[in-house]
């Protein structure tokens, strides 16, 4: 995969909590992500038997991780799982698993190990208390997106109990997103917490378009991530986020 001085951001802003890079095109915007997350796993595979990566969905990262199944790595050393899901069996075309199957999950990663969030014959209790015993091995890079009315994983402004949410033990929880336009027609999710954000070695937010250069801007004025949840990306203790932009 490339590693070519063209995919060098055009500008970047830096501070304590954000590393923000901008690229001219989104051939260089999904080449770069995907040469900063095998750089990533390579490092963790040095260091550990096995790495850990997890994704988002939705309709954003699709070309970064077809550029990441290129990568020359031990794939079958690596565990790829999910910042959320869906209430959506993993083959469903609208679910996140699908995503990742179809754009990750090919060409080199195909021996890549996938744990998906939802399986037949369990409930949502039971996936939910299965995923947070994955989430005992902290995950080497954490893939984040973000939608258009500042959520992040499967957690939305107006979202009810979002604050307790945010404030949960475990890495993951049940989610109802019933009355919450960004949800769409799947209010039922399983999602990512700040706790479960915390541990990670890496942070990478994969965003596009001025709109939602305005909106992460709009979010880094401020800290609270129940009017923002995507504010959960860089006010959670840990490793500094770091975002990649194109138009």
């Amino acid at each position: 995969m490339s590693t070519r001085d063209d995919i060098l951001p055009e500008a970047e802003m830096a501070g304590p909590r954000v590393h923000f890079l901008s690229y001219q095109s989104a051939e260089q915007w999904a080449w770069a992500g995907a040469v900063v997350l095998a750089g990533e796993l390579r490092r963790a595979l040095e260091q550990r038997p096995r790495a850990r990566l997890l994704l988002s969905g939705g309709s954003t990262p699709g070309p970064v991780y077809r550029a990441l199944a290129r990568a020359p790595l031990d794939w079958d050393r690596i565990d790829v799982a999910l910042v959320d899901e869906r209430w959506l069996q993993p083959d469903d075309p609208d679910s996140n698993s699908h995503l990742v199957r179809t754009t990750l999950l090919q060409d080199k990663a195909e021996s890549a190990r996938f744990e998906t969030l939802t399986r037949p014959g369990r409930s949502i209790e039971q996936a939910v208390a299965a995923a947070n015993l994955h989430a005992s091995q902290v995950p080497d890079a954490v893939v984040l997106g973000m939608g258009d009315d500042g959520h992040t994983a499967s957690l939305f402004p107006g979202l009810r109990g979002l604050e307790q949410l945010l404030a949960s033990p475990n890495a993951y929880v049940p989610v109802d997103a019933a009355g919450c336009p960004g949800a769409g027609p799947w209010p039922r999710r399983i999602s990512l917490t700040p706790a479960g954000l915390a541990p990670s070695r890496m942070r990478l937010l994969l965003i596009r378009g001025e709109h939602k250069r305005r909106l992460f801007e709009q979010a880094m004025d401020g800290d609270d991530p129940v009017e923002l949840p995507i504010r959960m990306a860089f006010t959670t203790p840990g490793t500094r986020l770091r975002v990649h932009w194109c138009a």
